[in-house]
């Protein structure tokens, strides 16, 4: 078992490895960190002295001074530094820096100064040292206006505000699932590297990925229709894009019904996708479900009975709650890293439709139980 503590782990790329870790709890136990940390030595010491790695994220990458990101950075690295000297035996280091680090600016100066810094230190107390440079990261969550372009154009976009380029180039990328396999290889291998540049997943220019996130708009976002992915990177901007969305407002999704002398029509799933297309029937009080999933595209449809869908945000508590009648067909579609159960709260069999994007496979399910 291996005890991994995590520096800014509330922040973008430490929620995520964070979650990510808690989905292995054989081979990780998680070290809590609070930011307040830094200000106590007492506490950042006992954080330290408890870890088998310490995954160093936190810092400011965003501030109306640039001397205080380079002062903030440079800062906490020293206050680790000193708490790592009283840690023994010495933990693994991996440091998480930027391509920025070859832009002449103060947050690419104070992220490769600190990587040196721990590289010298982790040299001198012959412990392991993995100093990570990753290119521009992106993925569910990131705050907008501070994590990432696409961030801040996707909230924009879902938000019903216009989204402004202030200089269109091309950009390399790397999705936050991605970056977090990165730092979990380099654990397990017990990767000695003072400077791991990671390549992107993927180059795009800031105007094609806007005209990709308007697409999702008009094709996802109004009408309810799949868009065609054409490659992993699409899948991952659009499950990114997803979670912008206010779910509370948005869901559930109503339907046209369709009804005539023969009966009832509804269109459930528009997709230019495929995937895989399930139906249930459920008894008047029994529950489904209960688990997340990291990647898949999952709609829940009901089309007959009362259901109780609710979604909650892993590593959140917050529960949401939405009803839906076969009276008034509707859907609500399953963000990833939200948990979902879905409940039959009438007193007649309910009757529910499901699509997900992949076929299930048993060897790769992407489907983690915990309870909403």
């Amino acid at each position: 078992m291996i005890k991994i503590g995590i520096t800014g782990q509330s922040g973008f790329l430490g929620t995520h490895l964070y979650n990510t870790l808690g989905l292995y709890p054989q081979k990780f136990t998680r070290i809590p960190f609070e930011d307040s940390y830094f200000e106590d030595k007492n506490k950042l010491n006992s954080f330290v002295s408890q870890c088998d790695v310490m995954v160093h994220l936190a810092a400011v990458n965003r501030h109306n001074e640039p001397e205080f990101i380079y002062h903030t950075n440079v800062t906490l690295v020293k206050k680790l530094i000193d708490a790592l000297e009283h840690s023994d035996p010495c933990p693994h280091v991996l440091y998480s820096s930027s391509i920025q680090e070859d832009i002449d600016n103060l947050y690419g100066k104070s992220k490769k100064e600190g990587r040196e810094m721990l590289a010298n230190w982790a040299e001198k107390s012959n412990t392991p040292f993995t100093g990570f440079v990753f290119p521009n990261i992106f993925g569910p969550f990131g705050d907008p206006y501070y994590n990432s372009f696409i961030a801040t154009f996707s909230h924009q976009l879902t938000h019903k505000e216009t989204p402004k380029i202030d200089v269109d180039k091309t950009v390399p990328l790397i999705y936050v699932a991605d970056t977090v396999k990165s730092i979990i290889d380099a654990i397990l291998d017990k990767l000695n590297k003072r400077e791991f540049r990671i390549n992107p997943s993927a180059e795009r220019k800031v105007t094609d990925i806007l005209e990709i996130l308007k697409n999702y708009i008009s094709t996802y976002f109004e009408k309810g229709t799949i868009p065609i992915l054409k490659d992993k990177f699409e899948l991952n901007l659009f499950n990114t894009f997803r979670t912008y969305i206010d779910l509370e407002n948005h869901n559930p999704v109503n339907l046209k019904l369709n009804t005539d002398e023969r009966g009832s029509f509804v269109e459930t799933v528009k997709t230019q996708l495929g995937g895989q297309f399930s139906f249930s029937t459920t008894k008047p009080g029994i529950t489904r479900g209960n688990h997340f999933h990291t990647r898949k595209i999952e709609r829940f449809v009901v089309i007959k009975g009362k259901a109780l869908i609710q979604l909650r945000r892993i590593g959140t508590k917050n529960i949401l709650d939405f009803h839906l009648s076969g009276d008034k067909p509707s859907y609500v579609d399953m963000p990833i890293w939200y948990t979902h159960n879905i409940s039959n709260i009438g007193k007649e069999d309910l009757y529910t439709l499901f699509w997900v994007n992949e076929f299930f496979e048993p060897e790769d399910t992407d489907t983690y139980y915990e309870k909403v």
